[in-house]
């Protein structure tokens, strides 16, 4: 073979890389489950490491430990881990890091995904995964998935960087990091892989299943390499459920979509009202972790069940360790203390709460449903994992991972289908309430409506610049400049204001300086423009 020869063939493998094709795709999402699963094992040994410090233990028996502690050191670590996250903002913002002054999670992939063509930017997402597990570990009352898919769609994120991927092969890269990610949180190969395309992509095409896959049994692969096999929480062996457990099983539903409206409705609320509120006050929003922290010990003194991920807590629900009164103390706590730490920017997810809160919620549905019809219903250990599912699945608008993350920790069939029914009513009772998943509602606060699907997405994030006709000076005297649109203009602002002016064109200006004109905007051109890249998406999501 010849030099010319070596480098065509070379150059071949390079661009099949670059475009994503068939078996180069197929390497790359192995590639990037390897990275993001190593990266959530880094995550997970960082989270420990500074709960070692700050606790003396880690998660598995964190709860048990702080119940021990002095009641001064309680309040002192929430609080001192408040003093680093507040410094860590400080610094984020003033080099770049962290200019929103917050966490990174799930949501920002999600916008990622659907505004910026798969790109994240590397130092924030490094910098963001550091203050989760120093945030989780000193304490924070959230979890530590979001921040693991986040870590894992940054990484996945480089590989397209690098290769200079088109949009469609970057977002392809992203949801394998983001199923590896949730693969080596909770050791479930097949819930990981269909989170990535239930939430992360927002569709299921040919071209992605075999890398999403493969980067999900990888992440599965090395947590279990490290870890064993053993799964995330302790399970007891479940009695079989009756007839009588899945009309139960709906009313659950029912309950675990009120809880889910209040959780959601909090954690988007009390961000956005904090932020405001410090604004008015002139104060910068970098020190609320110093409040919060002080907030989350105060609570921790009444329960140390609420601090950080709170497995133990979980798995102690599952076991049927607790008594009623205490599971409706420990949801209302835990509620409390999660939209406190991520209202006062503690860095961390929602995943882990949620799967609290659900255990809880059915471990205390199970109890009272066992005092009304006694042994004719499977127990309070088959409604916490129902409760679990549901309200984890409400919350994150995940009712089929949820479901298989269940059936893959449970092996249970029975339980699968009782969390199928519960899961689907509470999914559609708190979107139906709420107008969207919890990931859905941080991205509209942004600006994005990803619940309106693409036709709505093409119409927010084309912008007029991405159309107009630019004209050189001869041009500009003769455009007429009685209806004007800015660059920087959405497409759907600009359709709206050529059919409100019922023209057929309008000048675009520039936004800054003396907004001179720069180009034209064809009211035909916009309509082209709209439908050719509604076209590309649908060939994306069905090839």
């Amino acid at each position: 073979m010849s030099d010319s020869d070596g480098q065509s063939w070379l150059g071949q493998i390079a661009k099949a890389f670059r475009d994503g094709r068939g078996p180069a795709l197929w390497v790359l999402g192995i590639g990037v489950g390897l990275v993001a699963g190593y990266a959530t094992l880094a995550l997970r040994l960082g989270i420990s490491a500074v709960e070692r410090g700050a606790f003396g233990v880690t998660e598995i028996h964190l709860a048990s430990a702080a119940s021990h502690l002095p009641a001064w050191r309680v309040i002192l670590i929430p609080l001192a881990a408040g003093c680093v996250i507040a410094a860590m903002l400080w610094l984020g913002k003033r080099w770049n890091l962290s200019p929103d002054t917050r966490g990174k999670g799930v949501a920002d992939v999600l916008e990622a995904r659907a505004v910026n063509a798969g790109r994240i930017d590397l130092k924030s997402g490094l910098y963001s995964a550091i203050m989760s597990a120093i945030s989780l570990g000193g304490g924070a009352s959230a979890g530590r998935e979001g921040p693991a898919v986040h870590l894992g769609a940054t990484l996945a994120s480089q590989f397209g960087k690098w290769l200079d991927m088109p949009a469609r092969g970057s977002r392809i890269l992203l949801a394998c990091g983001a199923a590896a990610a949730v693969s080596a949180s909770f050791n479930a190969p097949v819930a990981g892989a269909l989170f990535a395309f239930e939430v992360v992509l927002g569709h299921y095409a040919l071209r992605t299943i075999a890398p999403v896959a493969s980067s999900s049994i990888v992440g599965a692969l090395i947590v279990r390499h490290h870890f064993g096999q053993d799964p995330v929480f302790g399970l007891p062996e479940m009695a079989a459920a009756s007839v009588w457990d899945f009309p139960a099983a709906a009313a659950l539903g029912f309950a675990a979509a009120g809880l889910a409206i209040v959780f959601n409705r909090g954690a988007i609320f009390l961000p956005a009202r904090l932020g405001q509120w410090m604004e008015r006050m002139h104060l910068p929003v970098w020190l609320l972790p110093i409040p919060g922290g002080l907030l989350i010990g105060l609570i921790a003194l009444i329960a140390p069940e609420i601090l950080g991920v709170g497995y133990e807590a979980t798995s102690n629900a599952l076991r049927g360790e607790y008594a009623f009164q205490q599971l409706i103390l420990f949801i209302v706590l835990k509620t409390l203390a999660t939209v406190l730490s991520l209202g006062f920017r503690f860095a961390g997810g929602v995943f882990s709460p949620s799967m609290y809160l659900g255990a809880m919620l059915g471990a205390a549905f199970g109890i009272a449903l066992s005092a009304i019809l006694g042994e004719h219903t499977a127990g309070p250990a088959f409604f916490a994992v129902i409760g679990m599912g549901a309200v984890s699945g409400a919350v994150l608008g995940a009712p089929l991972s949820t479901t298989l993350i269940v059936f893959e920790l449970t092996t249970s069939y029975e339980a699968s289908v009782a969390v199928l029914l519960a899961v689907s009513l509470a999914t559609v009772l708190s979107q139906s309430a709420l107008g969207g998943s919890l990931f859905q509602l941080q991205v509209q606060r942004k600006g994005y409506d990803l619940s309106g699907g693409s036709s709505r997405l093409v119409l927010q994030t084309v912008r007029v610049r991405d159309v107009l006709v630019p004209l050189d000076d001869w041009g500009k005297s003769e455009i007429p400049d009685k209806t004007c649109v800015f660059e920087d203009d959405t497409l759907g602002r600009a359709l709206g204001v050529l059919d409100a002016e019922q023209v057929d064109g309008a000048a675009v200006r520039q936004r800054t300086g003396e907004q001179a004109i720069i180009g034209w905007i064809a009211k035909a051109d916009a309509q082209a423009a709209y439908a050719r890249r509604l076209a590309e998406i649908s060939e994306e999501e069905h090839r």
